[in-house]
């Protein structure tokens, strides 16, 4: 599978699109007035403590408080802003019969204690934070108060798992605190590259805790790596064909980083001069529209419907304009089978996280229903973000829990309609006259005026004026009054307005 990485960078924000056999999988959108936090380092200050959540908040100098659970927090460093250690074990739960302490054993208001994020602002909710610190490297991830040696599990060769650990523990004095994970890209990867990230990690580690001693609370210690850099540590792997980056600027400083880290890919990054705009190629403006809609269709001439709650995304499979060539559960099979390749690229292209529940398509053979599960689970597997998948219940529901550390794609572009205020609907212009009914009503005999005005939408004119002229007619005989009619361009279908006069 051949993989292409576009960056475009202009002074307001940086985006990064990975593109598949020339099919747009995944876009990453980071801008200059709201930058993602994930990964950045702060000491903060416990605000308050929560027994009933076993949690506490923390002020680390944004709007809204963090939230720190007590399962996030490392007992070895709660006192970390001074070098001591605590008593406290690695999980706090606070439950009756458990052997470990409850939140407000391990913290206390005022409470100064350095933490990182893990999941960026969502909405109304502030950041996820934990003392469990790791600082990420091109093959390594450093876990300075712990001395875990991991492997992914993407890395399924046992032969090659033995190596890496064995070249590890030969690269790591047992004396000097701190444990590793391999990432996934550090397959075949040489003894000589290892230590170089072990050296990186160690000296950035040294310059955070520098900052440690010194810093006041609430201010950022250590902040991760700009998109454009993220992207060449995270994403850039053996498959990676071209890396086409549009600023000069940034060019220089990812080839740069490449040449340091990964010189195996410096060759393969591109300065793209080009007039045409770099998000043109392969149509990757369009298909960001796209990711954008409710209605995805399918090839065959099904379609998905998405909608994202604050619980939940839910994904409802359609048959639409597909009848089949031989039977019906035979039409319903191929939807569903075509479906699950689509649901896995939408779930990567508009970064959808949390519970998804796929409604697929009723299927009577069981047969199908196991293939239909499999080809599912099989396309979510090429997903960065770790993903689980529930059996398929007996109505053809599937859960899915994808890891959701930064906004979707829609709360990074989007934001409520202020007409429907995020209802996705509006009333009909029937309603509001029937409405706007009722009010004059209710004006009339509460106060009583010689005439009233009403200013709404066009559409809701048009209708007093149309077919609801005979109720307008009728009230104004009831009520002994006239009503005035008035078109506001900038009232919405909903809004109106009645006047005394």
């Amino acid at each position: 599978m051949s993989e292409e990485i576009l960056i475009n960078i202009t002074p307001q924000e940086a985006r990064v699109a990975v593109v598949e056999n020339g099919v747009l999988q995944e876009v990453h959108i980071e801008r200059a007035r709201a930058r993602g936090i994930v990964g950045n380092i702060y000491k903060g200050r416990v605000t308050r403590i929560l027994p009933g959540m076993q949690a506490a908040f923390v002020d680390i100098g944004m709007d809204r408080a963090a939230f720190l659970h007590a399962s996030d927090i490392q007992g070895r460093i709660i006192n970390n802003v001074t070098g001591g250690t605590a008593a406290a074990g690695n999980r706090g739960s606070g439950e009756a019969g458990s052997t470990t302490p409850g939140i407000s054993e391990l913290l206390h208001d005022g409470q100064e204690v350095v933490v990182q994020v893990v999941k960026d602002p969502l909405g109304t909710k502030g950041a996820r934070v934990t003392t469990h610190i790791t600082l990420p490297a091109r093959y390594l991830v450093y876990m300075p108060y712990s001395k875990h040696i991991g492997i992914s599990q993407k890395i399924e060769d046992d032969i090659e798992r033995e190596r890496l650990r064995a070249i590890l523990k030969a690269a790591i004095d047992d004396n000097e605190p701190g444990g590793y994970i391999l990432r996934t890209v550090a397959g075949a990867v040489s003894e000589d590259e290892l230590s170089t990230d072990i050296r990186y990690l160690k000296r950035l580690w040294k310059a955070v805790q520098g900052r440690m001693q010194t810093a006041v609370a609430c201010t950022l210690l250590h902040e991760d790596l700009a998109l454009a850099l993220r992207t060449m540590r995270d994403l850039v792997r053996e498959n990676v064909e071209k890396v086409r980056i549009d600023s000069r600027e940034t060019f220089v400083k990812a080839r740069d980083f490449a040449i340091e880290y990964i010189p195996e890919v410096a060759e393969r990054i591109e300065y793209y001069p080009g007039e045409r705009p770099i998000f043109d190629l392969y149509a990757v403006e369009d298909e960001i529209q796209k990711a954008l809609e409710r209605k995805v269709l399918l090839k065959s001439g099904g379609y998905l419907v998405v909608d994202q709650t604050e619980a939940m995304t839910t994904i409802d499979v359609n048959t639409g304009a597909y009848v089949g060539r031989t039977n019906q559960e035979e039409t319903l099979f191929k939807t569903n089978l075509e479906a699950t390749q689509a649901i896995a690229r939408q779930l990567r292209l508009r970064n959808l996280g949390g519970m998804i529940i796929v409604d697929f398509i009723d299927m009577t053979d069981p047969d199908h229903r196991r293939q239909v599960l499999r080809a599912l689970e099989k396309a979510l597997a090429r997903d960065r973000a770790k993903t689980y998948v529930t059996e398929m219940s007996t109505l053809g529901l599937v859960e899915i829990t994808r890891k959701r550390t930064r906004e979707s794609l829609e709360h990074v572009l989007c934001e409520p309609c202020p007409a429907c205020k995020g209802r996705g609907v509006m009333k009909t212009p029937q309603t509001v006259c029937y409405e706007i009914f009722r009010e004059i009503l209710r004006e009339a005999r509460q106060f009583g005026s010689d005439k009233y005005l009403v200013i709404a939408s066009q559409m809701v004119i048009d209708l007093l004026l149309d077919e609801e002229s005979t109720g307008l007619l009728n009230l104004q005989e009831f009520i002994g009054k006239p009503v005035h009619l008035q078109v506001d361009g900038l009232y919405n279908q909903e809004q109106f307005d009645v006047v005394l006069m």
